[in-house]
């Protein structure tokens, strides 16, 4: 009676202690989420260049300045444009000249048509005057074919310089309006000199100095939005397929500890990259801060799911994924949503299911 009332005693003892460390699955909201580092930026953040390379000669404002589309931002200079400009200028003058002035080409041509008409027109009355007589056989063959020879003679050189009135006057047009082209885009060039922002925004940041050089290749100023910002977030290859428009972002910035701020994805850009395996994806605030900076950094949670109550257990108690240790040894279970601690289980234990850590 004594061995037996040890052994039971021993034996309440063992479940008790199996007990303790085990713990029951909790019943609450569930939310899963996937996470991503975050870099603030102002909305519509561009680089200006310069279409010209030459000398910085001003930067026309300071960091931090509102400026409004078509503001001048940098001054260039370079004499080379300038020159080219002139060159043109006094080209296009010439080739109006050719064309149109008193000592045109077009001028001369005209007066040679003016003297082979009153040839032609003396040439003719000669010929059917002497044609006429001829018919009536009055006159010589020789006489006859001399005034039909001239004749003929001027109507061909009347028909040639008008030809050539023709061809020049087309080769000179064309020559006027390549003069015009070569003078516009010379002035385009000149006036590429001065940089202008392209939007309403502020000025970020300037990278060069008076008498630096600047190059085509190379930013002069960083402009953006004034109050608009977005949230540059890079999401895993793996989770990109759970993002969509308009999911959710609690967004953690470093510069303000402890404090959440809500936001939603905007875009998604669509090409991985391949030097880190990320995506990138955009969100806007919903709440934002009072002061914000660009290249704020922090980290962010986007909502992929949530449910209001969901049987869920900590991510370390499941074994290879789809198993849990429980009173009854290796248990299967179906899982649900996740996220970095907890998961949801949808079949293979209740409630009130004692489960166990793996040793």
């Amino acid at each position: 009676m004594k061995l037996v009332s040890s052994f039971s005693l021993l034996f309440l003892m063992i479940s008790c202690h199996k007990t303790g460390d085990g713990i029951l699955p909790t019943v609450g909201p569930l939310t899963e989420s996937v996470y991503s580092s975050v870099t603030v930026q102002p909305d519509s953040l561009y680089h200006a260049y310069a279409k010209v390379s030459g000398i910085l000669d001003a930067n026309l404002v300071e960091e931090g300045d509102l400026v409004a589309k078509d503001d001048p931002l940098v001054q260039i200079i370079n004499n080379a444009p300038k020159l080219n400009a002139q060159n043109a200028k006094f080209s296009l003058e010439l080739a109006k000249e050719n064309y149109k002035g008193k000592a045109a080409i077009l001028s001369g041509i005209q007066d040679q048509i003016d003297a082979a008409i009153l040839r032609h027109k003396n040439d003719s009355i000669n010929y059917f005057r002497q044609k006429k007589l001829w018919d009536q056989h009055i006159g010589s063959k020789i006489e006859f074919d001399t005034k039909k020879l001239n004749y003929e003679l001027s109507l061909n050189e009347l028909q040639s310089l008008q030809n050539k009135y023709d061809r020049s006057k087309n080769e000179l047009q064309t020559a006027l309006r390549q003069s015009e082209n070569n003078y516009q885009t010379a002035l385009i060039s000149t006036k590429d000199f001065t940089v202008k922002s392209k939007i309403n925004g502020k000025v970020y940041a300037l990278y060069k100095e008076p008498g630096e050089n600047v190059s085509t290749m190379e930013p002069l100023a960083t402009i953006g939005s004034v109050n608009n910002f977005i949230i540059d977030m890079l999401v895993d290859e793996v989770d990109i397929v759970k993002i969509t428009i308009g999911q959710d972002v609690l967004i953690h910035l470093d510069a303000y500890d402890g404090a959440i701020f809500k936001g939603s994805i905007s875009k998604i850009y669509p090409k991985k990259d391949e030097r880190n395996q990320t995506f990138k994806i955009e969100a806007t605030f919903k709440n934002p801060p009072k002061v914000l900076y660009p290249g704020l950094s922090g980290e962010a949670n986007i909502i992929i799911a949530k449910k209001d109550s969901a049987l869920s257990i900590p991510k370390a108690y499941v074994i290879e994924r789809n198993m849990v240790r429980t009173d009854d040894g290796l248990t299967p279970i179906t899982t649900g949503l996740q996220n970095l601690e907890s998961v949801e289980i949808t079949s293979g234990i209740t409630k009130d299911t004692y489960i166990y850590k793996p040793e």
